[in-house]
């Protein structure tokens, strides 16, 4: 795992009770991992619920997998941007939630959410990509 900095300046709002942090960084020998949008679709079959709620909870998942097949984790991520169709405070709300669910230790990546109305495939209302830190351990 990196060793992330996590920056929230004084003088700005506290970024924390809405799940992301104003500025993450990190250093060292390593290499930046780009994780592609993961849609709320569940398996192979990218099979939709109508839930928002379910969508975020596999999006988040989908995410964790794609970050463990680099043998990383949530704490690696440096940046997520969320795309979230028919944008609203209660979709906010659900977001927050489950980001808590997910980054347990409160220590958020910089985050955009961007409302948009529709996404690739018909059924999608959310997408969530990623940049995320491999370090390399020196021996």
């Amino acid at each position: 795992m990196s060793e992330i900095q996590y920056r929230n300046p004084e003088g700005l709002f506290d970024p924390t009770p809405f799940a992301f942090s104003h500025s993450t960084t990190t250093s060292g020998n390593g290499h930046y991992v780009f994780i592609s949008g993961q849609s709320g679709g569940e398996g192979s079959g990218h099979v939709l619920s109508e839930d928002f709620r379910l969508q975020v909870k596999t999006a988040l998942q989908n995410l964790i997998t794609v970050l463990k097949a680099s043998d990383l984790t949530t704490d690696d991520v440096l940046k997520i941007t969320i795309l979230v169709v028919g944008h609203d405070q209660e979709k906010l709300r659900i977001w927050t939630e489950e980001m808590y669910k997910v980054w347990k230790n409160n220590q958020f990546p910089a985050s955009t959410l961007i409302p948009v109305p529709r996404l690739a495939l018909d059924g999608m209302l959310i997408e969530v990509d990623a940049i995320a830190f491999k370090s390399l351990q020196i021996r």
